[in-house]
């Protein structure tokens, strides 16, 4: 199975962390998520035959690198690979910093510039173990931890794109999908990010699939009894903090 690895190290301020994500974007769903999966259970979950080494990560924020998995050109094995966290559509002038499009919504993919497109040709899975939401107003808000109730790794529905200017290197870049949320989300946030079924890979990933009705209908709210959320911890809300303390009850 073949691999490619770039690091896309986060955009940074004077080495504060991320650019504009150095304290939780309260509003953006889904704007934080962890994996901490080992990778044998990463790899037998997305199909692949193996993957290297993974190092816990409970606090991944927009602009860091993702593990992204996509089809391999026309044929159906796939491939896993480092992206930014942000798509970079390959007809924008440079990355966008400040508000990198980590999100997009699964009912105006067809529609969107940036996404219509990646919709079409360039679908992936993006593993996780969990993410957070924040409930509450203002600066008292409360992060939750939101994960399968059997403690099962999944995959989000992901976008991808390659970003390449003249003489530069190429990035690759993605975003997560979004969908209207669940009895268990609801209270916390009017939007959930796309979880899939393991049915459902394939479909998602076949690059000779085009069509956005077909794809449109496994785009659906995850089962809440599947799911299960608690509070946690204001460690999160510092994207510059990645230790198991985040994911910690409160």
């Amino acid at each position: 199975m073949g691999t490619q690895t770039i690091l896309v190290p986060g955009a940074t301020d004077n080495g504060r962390g991320p650019v504009g994500f150095g304290r939780a974007n309260m509003s953006t769903m889904c704007g934080r998520f962890l994996l901490t999966t080992p990778a044998e259970a990463i790899a037998a979950l997305l199909g692949l035959e193996s993957l290297p080494d993974l190092a816990a990560r409970y606090n991944i924020a927009p602009t860091q690198p993702v593990g992204i998995v996509r089809a391999r050109s026309l044929a159906q094995d796939r491939e896993w690979l480092s992206a930014r966290w942000g798509l970079v559509p390959r007809w924008s002038r440079e990355p966008a910093t400040r508000k990198p499009l980590i999100n997009a919504r699964s009912e105006d993919l067809a529609e969107r510039p940036a996404f219509r497109d990646s919709f079409k040709h360039r679908r992936c899975l993006i593993p996780a173990s969990g993410f957070y939401e924040w409930q509450g107003e203002g600066r008292n808000r409360q992060p939750h931890l939101v994960r399968l109730r059997d403690g099962a790794p999944f995959a989000f529905a992901g976008l991808w794109d390659r970003w390449q200017p003249q003489g530069q290197p190429a990035l690759d870049s993605c975003a997560i999908l979004t969908t209207i949320p669940n009895e268990l989300i609801a209270p916390l946030h009017d939007r959930m990010p796309v979880i899939l079924q393991p049915a459902h890979f394939g479909l998602w990933l076949d690059p000779a699939l085009s069509d956005s009705a077909a794809l449109q209908e496994i785009l659906r709210p995850y089962p809440a009894e599947l799911m299960e959320a608690h509070p946690v911890g204001r460690h999160v809300n510092d994207a510059r903090f990645d230790g198991p303390e985040c994911a910690q009850p409160a």
